[in-house]
């Protein structure tokens, strides 16, 4: 390893396999600070939410487990389903 990314970040999308993954790992092997991602079609990404007014905050930030629906929770964070490419 050498450290010519040292105190660099590096963000890596398709780092699941191929090009992406050899991407990733070459710039960790720099010492670099990796964050990768790899979506999937079909697949539900949430992101939790929080909103703030004059009357008060509400909080929907409940991210259902493996195998649990979002109907399950009292406050789920909303959701998209990612779509193939077309």
């Amino acid at each position: 390893m050498t450290a010519r990314l040292k105190d660099k970040v590096a963000v890596v999308t398709a780092a699941g396999q191929g090009i992406g993954r050899a991407i990733a790992e070459a710039f960790i092997r720099e010492g670099a600070l990796v964050i990768a991602s790899d979506l999937e079609a079909g697949k539900l990404l949430y992101f939790p939410v929080v909103q703030e007014c004059e009357k008060g905050v509400h909080r929907w930030i409940e991210i259902p487990a493996v195998g649990k629906s979002a109907s399950e929770y009292p406050e789920p964070a909303p959701a998209l389903k990612l779509l193939p490419k077309m």
